[in-house]
């Protein structure tokens, strides 16, 4: 059983240690095949692979380099029918017998009824320092965290509960570009679009995996390690000084994928669009988000695993999401006469005066707000009723709790 491996790497040091782990830790090294978009400076070599009939390499000086999701698309070209893929990127480390063990998941998953499962998570992280000693032991999930401004999903790693007693993978909503191993079918079928550049890369393939009938899990156990803090490697937007424009444009694309913002929905239908197995609202359901309101459902925030509840009445089903609150709150700096705050409790109430939401200001963000001509105090959070009123109740060191200042919304 043939696994291409996926490797899409940008003048990282760690690349080698990274090909000659995942070779190492292999059970059947021999059923390997690389593919790795090698963009790199002179002081970087491959010469060791170079005559491995096992490794394709795309060889590319760093200049050459137009992000991290058109280096993915460079390296899903050259996949030749392998039965299995697997993508990463160039700063792992991995467990003995990952390729076994990855695949009996694959197989477990299919006996379950299960056609085209696909594995991904934010993989526990290792420190190249300190390894293997700093290598966490316990397997990760993702989880909601927030829909960006810009319209895509931020997700968080945490540890999988109760994963000692686990026998098989854990349903997912989310997809991780840093680990995924599916069929390999999976290269040709949801191919990254070149044109996006980093943030939006993983929720919309998460939802293009799902529409063309991927099923997403997490590894009950760990297989493999990331490293997450990028310490002392260059990244294709320190030296590319427009990189904001290309993530710009991937924004742009993200919403019109998902109709966000007014975006009448494009791009959906074509080789980096949705699949034909299930719809955009199908994923929706499945996951419990709403991105044409920027809108998640309690269940999810709860970090109950997918699918979400059904609810057959559409209306019933767009009422049961929290709602995105944005709110400025501006105040006059002769409202804070203290030296001494330590904090200022910032809430929000619906009509009944119930608190709806609550966030402080901390001492450090005190000093910065009170730098300004005017107090503008941002939030963003979300809620199932609209806020009628706030209010920002300053706390000091020596007098306490001091007046309440209100508003109405």
């Amino acid at each position: 059983m043939k696994i291409f491996v996926q490797i899409a790497s940008y003048r990282d040091p760690e690349l080698l240690p990274t090909i000659r782990d995942c070779i190492d830790k292999a059970k059947y090294p021999e059923n390997l095949t690389f593919g790795i978009c090698w963009q790199h400076d002179e002081t970087e070599s491959l010469e060791e692979f170079s005559k491995d009939n096992r490794f394709r390499i795309l060889d590319f000086n760093w200049s050459e380099s137009k992000g991290v999701c058109w280096a993915r698309n460079q390296i899903q070209q050259l996949y030749e029918n392998e039965e299995y893929t697997l993508q990463i990127d160039s700063h792992m480390r991995f467990e003995k017998n990952w390729d076994e063990t990855l695949i009996s998941m694959i197989k477990q998953l299919q006996e379950k009824g299960h056609k085209k499962p696909l594995l991904t998570a934010y993989v526990s992280s290792y420190n190249p320092k300190n390894d293997p000693q700093g290598r966490v032991t316990v397997p990760w999930r993702m989880v909601f965290d927030k829909f960006i401004p810009e319209g895509a999903i931020f997700f968080l790693p945490e540890m999988i509960p109760n994963w000692e007693s686990l026998t098989e993978p854990i349903p997912s909503r989310f997809y991780s570009a840093h680990f995924c191993f599916t069929l390999g079918q999976f290269s040709k079928e949801v191919q990254h679009n070149p044109e996006f550049y980093f943030h939006g890369e993983e929720i919309s393939i998460a939802v293009r995996a799902f529409t063309h009938g991927y099923d997403l899990f997490h590894p009950h156990k760990v297989v493999l390690w990331h490293e997450y803090t990028r310490e002392g490697r260059t990244k294709q937007w320190d030296d590319d000084k427009e990189w904001y424009k290309k993530n710009e444009k991937s924004h742009l694309l993200n919403r019109k994928l998902f109709g966000m913002d007014g975006n009448k929905q494009e791009g959906h239908d074509g080789k980096y669009g949705l699949g034909k197995e299930r719809t955009l609202r199908d994923y929706e359901k499945y996951a419990g988000v709403l991105f044409e309101k920027r809108s998640v459902q309690e269940y999810t925030l709860q970090k109950h695993y997918p699918p979400n509840p059904v609810i057959l009445d559409e209306k019933e089903w767009e009422n049961s999401f929290l709602k995105t609150i944005k709110y400025e709150i501006k105040l006059n700096k002769s409202n804070f006469i203290e030296n001494d705050y330590d904090f200022w409790a910032v809430i929000f109430h619906d009509e009944n005066n119930k608190e709806l939401y609550r966030k402080d200001e901390n001492e450090q963000e005190i000093i910065r707000l009170l730098s300004n001509d005017e107090v503008v105090i941002k939030r963003e959070f979300l809620s199932y009723s609209e806020p009628k009123s706030w209010t920002v109740w300053a706390h000091s060191k020596s007098k306490e709790w001091l007046d309440k200042i209100t508003g109405t919304i």
